[in-house]
This record gives structure tokens, C-alpha cells and sequence, in this order.
């Protein structure tokens, strides 16, 4: 039987060049595709496979980008079976953290060789979780510099607020409770510190945050 994977990333040449190296290998078979977080959970649900290569981040219907750690952890409690093998470009330190302590969830950098992205899907089918070679360099790094790096940024309270939990790890949901607004209200302030920063997306906050 073939090993049945899905794909998913929102940028479709990323797709197309997984999938034709991925089913150069023999006994393998990428049974779906999926380019935005919703469209990835339907498919989820209608076809089985035994291996996920998904993006971190992607787009949602409102134009948004799905919570990386929300959507990752909901596949792992809908489908705890899958074995996940994150590629992504995010230098998130702490987000990556948060993900390697879940012990079930691979990580690889898009940079990484294909001959890391077998590892890690062997490890994964075997219980154990990967960590490719440029994300263990991210890992490395001092956690501490990551939220001091904060100090410098220009930002109202509640943006500095919201952006330092991002940083941290914690999801829209942790964020909103700490003080008690609503998961609309953080991304909203989410999105005024991206305009003062200069930046478009969740990446290229982190990123600015970590270069300080």
C-alpha cells in the first residue's frame, strides 16, 4: 500500500515542486493539495493519509491568516493518527518552540534537503519528531532576546502586549484572555502594529521583532 500524503502550503509552485519530487519515490502517493488553512481541515476530512506536509501560515477565507498554533494543534486533536511535518520559513523562536515541545510535530525549514524531509517523515511514522538543521540553529538561540527586543519597538500598550505574546508562542485565544477583549480586538491591534513596523504579515513581524 502506498504511503498517502497531503500537501498543503499557499503558494501553488511550492505544491507542484513537492509534489513531483515527493512521488518520484516509490510506494508514495500525495493524495490531496490544499492552499489556505480551511480548505486543508475539508480535506482532512474527506480523504485519509498517513503523513501531513503543510506551511505554517496560511491564508483564510477573510483574507486573514489562520493562527499557526491553533490550526496545528486542531489537526492534531481531530486526527492524532497523521503524522505532521511543518516546512516553514518563519525565524518565530519561540513559536517553534512551543511546537517542538509538542514531542508529535516535525519541523523542517524550506531551505531544508529532501533527503531531511524523509527523515522526518520516517521519525515522525516511527513517534518521533524531527527537527531539521536550520530550525535546531533557530532553537539555539537565547529565548530571553526574542520579548527584550520589544523594548525598542514604537508600539502602543496593547500592541506591545498582543506582539510579545506572539512572540511567546500563544495563540489569538491566549492572547484575548489575558485581558479579557475579544479574539477580534487582538487581531485588530495585531494589525495597527504591522502598519507602524512597516510590514504584511505574521512573518515579517516576527521577523522584525527578532532583528531588533
Amino acid at each position: 500500500m502506498n504511503l498517502r500524503i497531503i500537501l498543503a502550503d499557499d503558494h501553488p509552485f511550492v505544491l507542484l515542486g513537492l509534489k513531483a519530487m515527493i512521488e518520484a519515490r516509490a510506494g508514495v502517493a500525495v493524495v490531496g493539495q490544499a492552499v489556505g488553512s480551511a480548505a486543508l481541515i475539508e480535506l482532512l476530512r474527506r480523504m485519509t493519509c498517513d503523513v501531513l506536509i503543510t506551511d505554517l501560515s496560511m491564508p483564510v477565507s477573510d483574507g486573514g491568516a489562520e493562527d499557526e498554533l491553533n490550526l496545528i494543534r486542531r489537526i492534531r486533536g481531530e486526527w492524532p493518527r497523521i503524522c505532521i511535518v511543518v516546512m516553514s520559513t518563519t525565524t518565530n523562536g519561540a513559536l517553534l518552540r512551543v511546537l517542538a515541545s509538542d514531542g508529535a510535530v516535525s519541523l523542517l525549514g524550506k531551505t531544508e534537503s529532501m533527503h531531511e524531509l524523509w527523515r522526518a517523515i520516517d521519525s515522525g511514522r516511527n513517534g518521533i519528531a524531527y527537527i531539521g538543521h536550520s530550525i535546531a540553529m533557530l532553537l539555539s538561540r537565547p529565548a530571553e532576546t526574542e520579548c527584550e527586543r520589544l523594548l525598542v519597538i514604537p508600539l502602543s500598550g496593547m500592541q506591545t502586549m498582543v506582539v510579545r505574546m506572539f512572540v511567546e508562542g500563544r495563540s489569538i485565544s491566549e492572547i484575548a484572555a489575558a485581558p479579557g477583549c475579544h479574539r477580534r480586538t487582538v487581531t485588530r491591534q495585531n494589525r495597527k502594529a504591522m502598519v507602524k513596523l512597516g510590514v504584511t504579515n505574521d512573518h515579517g513581524l516576527f521577523s522584525c521583532v527578532m532583528a531588533g
